[in-house]
């Protein structure tokens, strides 16, 4: 709501934000705007991972003396807003990069052109991958990864079809996305010294919604019942925002459903899911937990909504995996934690990896108990300490487990738990059958099977069966990129693959609320 001087001039409110590292953006904005929608409008990160609800907390700038939430407070004329997390959102994070593959013939889709190159390309929720690729002998070039920045407006896939559910909104993330790429292809080109005019191909491997924000489609269908697809997977897109070669084109991987994307059918390409002989549960583990089983020759898969307790994003001392955030804990016979910190400095908060760690062994010591509830420690035994009238255990001086993180923790793991079991029992399997659990993705690589089992992620069974195989939607996107022939059939796979909604399982409420005790 611009204001009018004496003269009838038209005045908007001058407004400056501060970065940690001193570096100063001034703008103009409309008066009514949230500091949040300011900061996006003026290109300054601040981080909102809750879509600016209010409820993450992530998003507190400071004013004056004072601390505020972005997403809450309106500007005014003259405000000075300083943002202390700046630098640290530009941070290097901790990015698994490979994943498992096996021996192909290289046949790729391009050909006759010389010196062609590909990028096989990892959209995640939360990270990008990108490696280079020469098409005619399936050489590694170079490999680049980076934060995925539509992370500063939402967090999980979800805020983030919201956030895109207006064509400003859809217009805000495409150009998050296509920013990012574009360093990454300048990375990647400047690394192995090669020509942009040389990359003829992209192949884009990511779940429904990352794919459609990428393509700049509409993903609302996404949000609402009964979850609709406006992009269909298997299909070929022009590349021309990209900047890469005249012609060039995008491959987007088949889906097996709205929620079970073209990152998983890259996994089950990369690791041969539908091919393995037994019982074999596949598993990535994130923000929007993908699930899928092969059971003689056949793949079921289904997706829970495991929200961003394992991004550390709404958790009280919650990081991401970059310097400074504990990733491993271990808690003593005398109740005191011995912990891990990426990069060896000194701990500012707790990764997604160390929260599962953490609160294992806090359930394995007896200082949390199987309900998820603090218990009375005595004995000389260090236990949970009185936080603003609440219990937390305080992993270093200021980095703590709060009794709502802990619950965080239930919510995220009793989703995953139970599309495990809805899985198995729509096969009549029982869990000591399945031969093995693959653990895909990033922030899955960085996890110990003891963890997961130990907080009843996983069956007990599984024990001795867990691999981690890594980042398989890039390795199987690479393949895709230097083999034709995948691309038929893995379309044939998700094809004949039974997607199962969870929520329309009759029993699937009871068996969530059953997951939720340690």
């Amino acid at each position: 709501r611009p204001w009018h001087n004496a003269f009838g001039v038209c005045i908007m409110p001058n407004i400056t934000f501060r970065g940690e590292d001193g570096g100063l953006i001034h703008a103009t904005a409309p008066d009514g705007l949230t500091i949040l929608e300011a900061a996006r409008a003026a290109g300054a990160l601040v981080e909102s991972p809750c879509g600016g609800l209010g409820k993450c907390g992530k998003c507190r700038v400071r004013v004056g003396g004072d601390w505020l939430l972005a997403c809450q407070a309106p500007i005014t004329d003259g405000m000075e807003i300083y943002m202390p997390d700046s630098g640290k959102a530009n941070r290097r994070v901790s990015i698994v990069a490979a994943g498992e593959s096996f021996d192909y013939p290289i046949d790729p889709y391009v050909t006759g052109k010389p010196n062609a190159l590909g990028i096989a390309l990892d959209i995640g929720t939360t990270t990008m991958v990108a490696e280079l690729i020469e098409l005619a002998t399936g050489r590694r070039l170079a490999r680049r990864s980076v934060l995925n920045p539509q992370t500063a407006y939402a967090q999980d896939v979800l805020g983030r079809v919201r956030f895109a559910s207006t064509p400003e909104g859809l217009d805000l993330l495409r150009d998050c996305f296509i920013n990012a790429f574009i360093g990454l292809r300048n990375g990647l080109a400047l690394d192995a010294s090669a020509r942009l005019s040389d990359i003829h191909e992209v192949v884009y491997s990511g779940n429904a919604a990352m794919l459609h924000l990428a393509a700049g489609v509409d993903p609302s269908p996404l949000g609402r019942y009964p979850y609709r697809v406006n992009l269909t997977g298997g299909t070929y897109l022009p590349a021309l925002r990209l900047g890469l070669a005249d012609g060039a084109t995008i491959y987007l991987p088949p889906f097996v459903s709205a929620f079970v994307g073209a990152d998983i059918t890259s996994g089950m390409l990369a690791t041969r899911l539908a091919e393995l002989p037994g019982s074999t549960l596949f598993i990535d583990i994130g923000t929007n937990g993908e699930i899928a089983f092969a059971h003689g020759g056949e793949v079921v898969a289904a997706s829970t909504a495991a929200g961003p307790a394992f991004e550390g994003m709404n958790i009280d001392c919650g990081a991401r995996a970059a310097p400074g955030a504990i990733e491993r804990v271990t808690i003593q016979s005398d109740g005191s934690a011995d912990i891990t910190v990426i990069g060896g400095e000194t701990a500012t908060g707790i990764c997604g990896s160390g929260l599962l760690d953490a609160v294992a062994e806090l359930v394995r010591s007896g200082i949390v108990g199987r309900s998820g509830r603090f218990a009375r420690q005595g004995g000389g035994i260090a236990g949970p300490r009185q936080r603003e009238g609440k219990p937390a255990y305080f992993l270093t001086d200021t980095v703590f487990i709060s009794q709502g993180d802990i619950r965080q923790v239930q919510l995220a793991k009793g989703a995953i738990r139970s599309g495990i079991d809805a899985l198995l029992d729509a096969l009549g399997v029982e869990p000591g059958r399945v031969d093995q659990a693959l653990i895909a993705g990033s922030f899955g690589f960085h996890l110990r099977e003891s963890s997961l089992l130990g907080l009843g992620m996983l069956p007990e069974a599984f024990a001795g069966k867990v691999r981690f195989v890594g980042n398989t939607s890039q390795s199987g996107a690479a393949a895709f990129l230097l083999n034709k022939g995948f691309r038929d059939r893995m379309r044939g796979v998700t094809s004949a693959a039974r997607a199962i909604d969870l929520n329309d399982l009759p029993d699937f409420n009871k068996r969530f609320i059953d997951a939720l005790g340690f």
